[in-house]
């Protein structure tokens, strides 16, 4: 099986079987940190650090009140180390243990999060985890026979080791991610430098707010004193269930993807969820837009109508199964915020990412599904570079 056998109904239908057929009890960690809405913010990140949580339940009284998220929280320039919990508490989906994996991943990935509570009443009774869903997908021989390169991020953001840490922590916020590659002169990975290596060696006693610790990245600091060596990589003709089983094995989110050595991509769990959100049934093209920050969430329905449009010209050319887009908002300069948006485009086999950088959300939109159409035109009569190359 190669992701292209995803527009087969029979297979989709025999993939999704497989899937569900694990339940959510199976999978969910029942042993999970909490804080409550009392608790301040450098409490949180305490217990964010020690449990590798990065979205913690909130509890008063042991009744479920929202999550405060860790890549919000570092947003959140302004933000004291004071701050009472209270303050930054965010809404996700609200799931049972009924409900089936396919839909599991569909919130986590449509929100962006990398830990989902499961609910019983108002009483939180488990957490579900990227790495749970992974560890679903190493399990399932159809899923484990796609190849990395069909879902590899490519080309990939890195930084070279002579780069500064201010150059890693810019790209990690842009792009919502929390992990990228370091390479040497000849674009060969040497190693990985996360956000959690850039809050040990960054975040101090002094650091009073999340501004502070951004200003500290600016320092005269490389990434060369900092990075993971001998980082965990895998190979672009390798089987997705083999990555899979490596980022359970190193407890690891992403993974550079080599050739010779040299970056070609990046595979990550989001990546991995994103296959398992696709199979979900569902009667018409899948189209999901993720990140959107509480204050442009009006604006979604708008972004919809600039994507049907694009969508209608595409399907004269190819049907595509589905659309994934992800919005980051960073930059606030004067009340304006710059708007990141990425997309992955899933169609006759085939994956394509872009990305759109612009000062208005619809604009940016707009100037991003143009491209897309623009490409999957030209698509018509040539390959995709790389992504059609087979063993």
């Amino acid at each position: 099986m190669v992701l292209k056998d995803l527009e087969d109904p029979r297979r989709l239908s025999m993939l999704r079987s497989q899937i569900d057929a694990n339940s959510v009890e199976d999978i969910m960690d029942s042993n999970f940190p909490t804080v409550s809405p009392e608790d301040r913010l450098s409490d949180v990140l305490q217990v964010m650090k020690k449990s590798n949580y990065q979205e913690i339940p909130v509890l008063e009284n042991g009744s479920y009140q929202g999550v405060v998220s860790y890549t919000s929280v570092l947003k959140k320039k302004s933000a004291n180390m004071d701050n009472k919990v209270k303050n930054l508490i965010e809404g996700v989906p609200i799931l049972t243990t009924a409900d089936e994996i396919t839909v599991i991943a569909e919130a986590m990935t449509a929100n962006n999060c990398r830990q989902l509570p499961i609910m019983s009443g108002k009483k939180v009774v488990g957490i579900v985890s990227r790495n749970a869903l992974v560890g679903v997908a190493s399990k399932i021989k159809a899923l484990g026979e796609i190849k990395v390169w069909e879902l590899m991020t490519n080309p990939v953001q890195r930084v070279s080791v002579n780069d500064m840490l201010s150059d890693a922590y810019d790209i990690m916020t842009e792009l919502d991610t929390l992990t990228i590659p370091v390479v040497n002169d000849e674009n060969i990975v040497v190693g990985v430098i996360g956000m959690k290596e850039i809050i040990d060696i960054i975040w101090k006693d002094d650091t009073k707010t999340i501004g502070d610790f951004e200003k500290k990245t600016k320092a005269n600091v490389t990434i060369k004193s900092v990075y993971v060596h001998s980082p965990t990589v895998v190979n672009w003709d390798d089987t997705v269930k083999d990555a899979a089983e490596l980022m359970i094995k190193d407890n690891i989110s992403t993974l550079p993807v080599v050739e010779g050595g040299a970056l070609v991509g990046v595979l990550t769990q989001y990546d991995i969820i994103e296959v398992i959100s696709a199979c979900r049934e569902r009667e018409m093209m899948f189209i999901q837009i993720s990140g959107l920050q509480d204050q442009d969430k009006n604006l979604r329905s708008a972004m919809y109508d600039v994507i049907q449009e694009q969508v209608n010209k595409i399907n004269k050319v190819y049907t595509p199964e589905s659309l994934m887009l992800h919005v980051s908002r960073y930059n606030d300069t004067g009340g304006r915020f710059k708007y990141s948006i990425t997309a992955r485009l899933y169609f006759k086999g085939k994956v394509m990412s872009y990305k759109e950088v612009g000062w208005d959300l619809i604009t940016t939109t707009s100037n991003l599904m143009k491209r897309i159409t623009d490409s999957v035109m030209d698509l018509k009569d040539t390959k995709v570079k790389f992504r059609q190359r087979k063993k």
